[in-house]
């Protein structure tokens, strides 16, 4: 809880002698399942007009680098638990359609793991993180996948990988054992006692492989499971010395209050249970490291995070046994201005956690809660979401997280009672440079923001950016892509009556998200 302030004001201290962690740049990664417009008509649309000769968009290819993404995380999500990698390798003229019962579609295996591999190269050389069927795929299955993709050569799977056209290994790093594996909804839906047996078992033979993997087991879907924590606990107390991370997945949306207005004060507050939650695993991984008396550290792999207005009609799957569509309109949340502002300070809570969290994925990265839009045949586009991501990762990357000393006023929510009006957070540049992100949670309320910098550093310009609309519904659209923005924020400015030159201040509107840089 940050220190209480004076109403209306706010302060943040930083200083360098007190650090969190480095930013791992894999804090910046995204997701693409087979689900919905994600990758048919998202990434791959053979005949668009900005479409290169693997059928890749090359407007949204421009769009990714501009994101700033790092790791991909594929191909599922629920996807994943009824998927034969098999499928989508090997001449597309000879691969099988299959009923995708997660999200009741058909999947035309056009795009597969060769392709996914060949758009990250596109895409500016990002990372794949590949997910494993833990769902109906089973120990063989993950074996399978593993030698294809990173054994050079010499076995039937491995050479059949370069007769279908890679003559190198992928040599995939990170890998998830599973999805959602405690969700009555997954496909092969397991207890934790069974989930742990089984990922404990592909674990140790993964790494008989390749020794090197790194291992994400799956940890709660969400935090309000009836399970969390005893889920933790029983899957990491199997697998804790063969595996590098633990998973959590979030998702915020305005829940509906008894007036029928939504309860917008706890959604801007959404932050509280992220860092709650986080902090909750992070205990957890120690108290099982300590009973186990290991000297091997696990962290957490928040690999899905978003906005996701998880009740309304876009998120409804398609229903009846004749009714199968190919990439259907599914999730396709457009995004306003408060979600903007939320997803702003989940950032802010991702990096506050940098020394527990050493990868998340924004689920996800086309179409489906994405902050990225396209029309079929037509534009690509940024949603309000697209900015505050693309912006910190361009200044946090490389970075140090400091220890934030922050002092705010409080404001009252129903779901979780008094927060504080500010969240921030500082990162130190590897160039000396100051960036500090900060969130106005208040709807009725601007803040005016001081900023103490370290007083071995020196400074001599500031620069803001502020994500604010007098409107929290604006959104951006096919019509109207360009309606909500980054602006300018002309306030920031060196304090003119402290002679040092190591303090900043400026004015944060309500509901807003901010970026400061000092050089």
């Amino acid at each position: 809880m940050a220190q209480q302030a004076e109403s209306g004001k706010a302060r943040l201290v930083v200083d360098t002698d007190f650090t969190v962690a480095p930013v791992n740049d894999r804090l910046f990664g995204s997701f693409v399942e087979h689900l919905g417009r994600c990758v048919y008509t998202g990434l791959y649309e053979p005949g668009h007009p900005t479409a290169d000769e693997n059928g890749f968009r090359g407007d949204v290819i421009d769009l990714v680098k501009e994101l700033g993404v790092t790791t991909i995380r594929y191909p599922g999500g629920n996807f994943v638990s009824g998927y034969r990698w098999q499928d989508g390798v090997g001449p597309k003229e000879e691969r099988p359609r299959r009923l995708d019962l997660a999200w009741h579609s058909t999947e035309t295996n056009e795009f597969g793991l060769h392709e996914m591999v060949k758009w990250l190269d596109k895409a500016g050389g990002n990372e794949l993180m590949e997910a494993v069927n833990l769902g109906t795929g089973g120990l063989q299955g993950a074996l399978d996948l593993l030698e294809y993709s990173n054994v050079p050569q010499g076995t039937e799977l491995s050479d059949r990988r370069r007769a279908n056209g890679a003559e190198d290994p992928f040599n995939i790093r990170m890998w998830c054992l599973g999805n959602e594996m405690d969700g009555p909804w997954q496909i092969g839906h397991k207890s934790a006692e069974d989930y742990g047996t089984l990922a404990a078992s592909v674990a140790a033979d993964m790494r008989m492989i390749d020794p090197d993997v790194e291992l994400v087991v799956c940890g709660s879907s969400k935090h309000e499971m009836p399970t969390f924590g005893s889920w933790e606990e029983t899957v990491l107390e199997k697998t804790y010395e063969n595996v590098d991370f633990v998973s959590c997945h979030a998702y915020y949306h305005p829940e509906m209050q008894p007036d029928g207005t939504r309860d917008m004060k706890s959604f801007l507050a959404s932050g509280v249970d992220m860092d709650n939650f986080i902090k909750e695993v992070a205990s957890t991984i120690s108290a099982t490291k300590a009973r186990l008396k290991s000297d091997h550290d696990v962290y957490i792999s928040f690999d899905e995070w978003n906005v996701w207005y998880i009740n309304d009609e876009p998120s409804k799957n398609p229903e009846g046994i004749g009714n199968w569509p190919v990439a259907p309109r599914l999730l396709e949340d457009v995004y306003s201005v408060a979600d903007a502002v939320v997803f702003g300070d989940l950032l802010i809570t991702l990096l506050k956690n940098a020394d527990r969290v050493h990868a998340a994925s924004l689920a996800q990265l086309v179409n489906v809660i994405a902050p990225i839009m396209t029309e079929p045949g037509g534009p690509a586009w940024k949603q309000s979401t697209f900015h505050p991501f693309a912006l910190t990762a361009r200044l946090a990357k490389g970075g140090t997280v400091l220890e934030p000393k922050l002092a705010s006023d409080t404001y009252e929510t129903a779901k979780y009672g008094e927060v504080p009006t500010i969240n921030s957070v500082a990162v130190r540049g590897a160039d000396g440079s100051m960036s500090v992100f900060v969130v106005n949670r208040s709807m009725d309320e601007a803040t005016e923001f001081e900023v103490r910098l370290p007083e071995d550093g020196s400074f001599s310009a500031v620069t803001a950016w502020t994500l604010h609309d007098d409107d929290l519904s604006a959104r951006n659209t096919l019509d109207d892509p360009e309606r909500v923005t980054l602006h300018a924020n002309e306030s920031a400015a060196f304090d003119a009556s402290d002679d040092s030159g190591h303090v900043v201040k400026v004015s944060l509107p309500a509901a807003s998200w901010t970026a400061i840089q000092v050089r």
